[in-house]
C-alpha cells in the first residue's frame, strides 16, 4: 500500500460538476496531494470521491471524501460551491443567494489552518472573494479567486485560430471584473515580443467582437448544456498545484490590487504564500475607462457585504 501524500488538497462543493471536475484533474495532472472531497450531500460527495479515486492509482495524488473540519486543515481549500447561474442570468444576480453559502462554509472551516490558501471558484468570484478573504480571517494575499484565467485562455484559443500561433505563446488577459464589465487589455498584448495586434493577421480586425465573444462564451455554454465545469475544473487545478508547488507563475487571478483599492482580475504571481507579486498592467485611455466601470462595479457591490 502506498503512503498518503502529504499535501492536502480541498474541494468544497466536489460532489457537483465543477467541484468533480476540479477533483479530477487534480488527479488527471498528477499532482502529489490528498485530494479531499466535502459536500453537504455527503452521498454526492462519497460517491465521486470513490469514482475519483478509481482514476488514481497509476498517479501519485489519492482521493476521499472528507468532513468540512478536515478541509479547514488542507493547505489548499477550493470552493466551488454556490448556486448555479441561471441560463442569461448576469453572475452579479447570484450575490445574494451565495453570500449565505460562502459565510456558512467559512464557519463550517473554522479554524482554519493559518497558512492555508483559499481558491474561490464560485460566482460572481471577485465580490465572493472579497465575501470569503472578510468571512475566514486570513490574510489578503492567502484568499484569491480564478478570476479571468479561463476567460484568458479562450482569449488565447481565439487568437491562436487567428493567428496560427501556439495558445501558449500568445500573452494576453482578460482583466478586470470576471463578468459582464470584464475587458481585453490589447495594448498590453505580445506574441513572439512584439505587440499582438501589430500581427498582419489581425489588421483590421473587429477587436470589440472578440472581447464580447470572449466574455458571453460562458452564457453560450450554459444555454447549450446548463453549466460549464470542465474549462473552470483545469484552470482551478493548475491554480492549486502552483501555489503548492511554489512556481511563482502568473496568472490574471482575482486578488487585492492595492492600487485599486479592492479585489479584481489581474496579473499576479503565486506560490506557496499566496499571492507574491501584483503587476501593474500599461492601459490604454478605453481600456482605463474600462477598468474604472468594473472596479466602481465591484467596489459598490462589495461595499453591502463589508
Amino acid at each position: 500500500m502506498t503512503s498518503t501524500p502529504k499535501q492536502k488538497v480541498a474541494v468544497i462543493g466536489g460532489g457537483g460538476n465543477v467541484g468533480a471536475s476540479t477533483a479530477f484533474a487534480l488527479i488527471a495532472k498528477g499532482v502529489p496531494a490528498e485530494v479531499l472531497i466535502v459536500d453537504l450531500s455527503e452521498k454526492a460527495a462519497l460517491g465521486q470521491a470513490l469514482d475519483i479515486s478509481d482514476a488514481s492509482f497509476t498517479m501519485p495524488g489519492a482521493c476521499r471524501q472528507a468532513s468540512f473540519q478536515e478541509a479547514g486543515q488542507a493547505d489548499v481549500i477550493i470552493i466551488t460551491a454556490g448556486a448555479r447561474q441561471k441560463p442569461g442570468e448576469p453572475r452579479s444576480n447570484l450575490i445574494d443567494r451565495n453570500y449565505t453559502i460562502i459565510k456558512s462554509i467559512m464557519d463550517s472551516l473554522q479554524p482554519i489552518k493559518s497558512t492555508a490558501k483559499i481558491l474561490l471558484v464560485s460566482n460572481p468570484v471577485d465580490v465572493l472573494t472579497h465575501i470569503a478573504q472578510t468571512t475566514s480571517g486570513l490574510p489578503r494575499e492567502q484568499v484569491i479567486g480564478s478570476g479571468t484565467y479561463l476567460d484568458s485562455g479562450r482569449l488565447r484559443n481565439a487568437l491562436s485560430d487567428i493567428t496560427g500561433v501556439s495558445p501558449t505563446s500568445i500573452h494576453a488577459y482578460m482583466l478586470g471584473e470576471h463578468g459582464d464589465n470584464q475587458f481585453t487589455g490589447w495594448s498590453s498584448a505580445r506574441i513572439g515580443g512584439l505587440p499582438l495586434l501589430d500581427h498582419p493577421k489581425l489588421m483590421g480586425m473587429d477587436l470589440e467582437s472578440i472581447n464580447q465573444k470572449i466574455a458571453h462564451k460562458a452564457y453560450e455554454i450554459i444555454e447549450a448544456k446548463g453549466s460549464t465545469y470542465y474549462g473552470i475544473g483545469m484552470c482551478a487545478a493548475i491554480i492549486a498545484e502552483a501555489l503548492l508547488n511554489n512556481t511563482s507563475q502568473v496568472f490574471p487571478l482575482t486578488h487585492y490590487v492595492e492600487g485599486l483599492g479592492c479585489y479584481m482580475s489581474w496579473p499576479a504571481a503565486i506560490g506557496s504564500s499566496g499571492v507574491e507579486q501584483s503587476f501593474d498592467v500599461k492601459l490604454d485611455a478605453t481600456e482605463a475607462k474600462k477598468l474604472d466601470i468594473a472596479v466602481k462595479a465591484i467596489k459598490e457591490v462589495c461595499a453591502k457585504y463589508n
